[in-house]
């Protein structure tokens, strides 16, 4: 497709904002701060035990826990501690609480917007494409964000999963934002990073997904999903048109 649609759907975190990526450098990070409280660990060995935690946490945590990702993460670090207690020292409840909310803390620090996202959306919405923001989390922490980094005037529609009561992967999500800009499944494209809630579940309902590989990783050896089109920057959807 050359031409830009009527209608972009563009996710927020890790799309236009640098949030979530790379959690091992965020881990590895923070816990090096608490080196001196870990005892006969290394911040290295503990770092490694969150973020196995946390994958195995995340690979089959409900959608209720996209909204209280601070209390996960304090569960995700308490069973990371959990697992290197089995070698006979245990570190102290109070001390994960305290690593959970540092890397909670370090990460709103951290986060900024992509280069030229702003420039883009601005583009895009001048050229006469409707835009929504469609994200997922909770409505308190995804507002502020999206008051932070001045997008609320950039779009058109701003819906947060928090203030819905559903997000993605959920079809209702991109069928309420859909909805709200008078704009069909052929008028409308799905940009964002994660391959299930923006490229999977929108082709399932005939929008044209677009997947976002900031870091220029590739797709995952052994996926099966077939993006429309991968992009690293959001300027390169203004690329293609003629």
């Amino acid at each position: 497709m050359t031409h830009l649609p009527l209608a972009m759907l563009i996710d927020m975190d890790d799309t236009i904002l640098s949030a979530y990526g790379r959690p091992e450098i965020a881990w590895h990070n923070v816990a090096a701060e608490f080196a001196a409280e870990f005892g006969p660990f290394t911040s290295q060995q503990v770092a490694n035990a969150v973020l196995d935690s946390a994958r195995k946490f995340w690979a089959v945590a409900g959608a209720e826990w996209r909204l209280k990702l601070d209390e996960a993460r304090r569960m995700t670090v308490q069973n990371g501690f959990t697992a290197l207690a089995a070698g006979g020292h245990v570190l102290p409840e109070e001390l994960a609480i305290r690593f959970a909310d540092r890397f909670t803390a370090y990460r709103e620090e951290e986060m900024f917007v992509f280069p030229g996202a702003h420039d883009a959306i601005d583009e895009l919405k001048v050229r006469g494409v409707k835009l929504a923001l469609v994200t997922n989390g909770a409505a308190g922490t995804q507002r502020a964000k999206v008051e932070r980094f001045a997008l609320s005037h950039r779009f058109d529609h701003i819906q947060i999963e928090g203030e819905h009561g559903f997000g993605k992967p959920d079809e209702r999500a991109y069928l309420h934002a859909m909805q709200t800009l008078g704009v069909t499944a052929s008028d409308t494209w799905m940009i964002g990073d994660n391959l299930e809630w923006e490229v999977v579940a929108p082709q399932r309902l005939g929008i044209y997904a677009i997947w976002i590989d900031v870091h220029g990783d590739g797709l995952p050896p052994d996926s099966t999903v077939k993006p429309d089109r991968i992009i690293r920057s959001l300027t390169e959807l203004l690329a293609r048109e003629r």
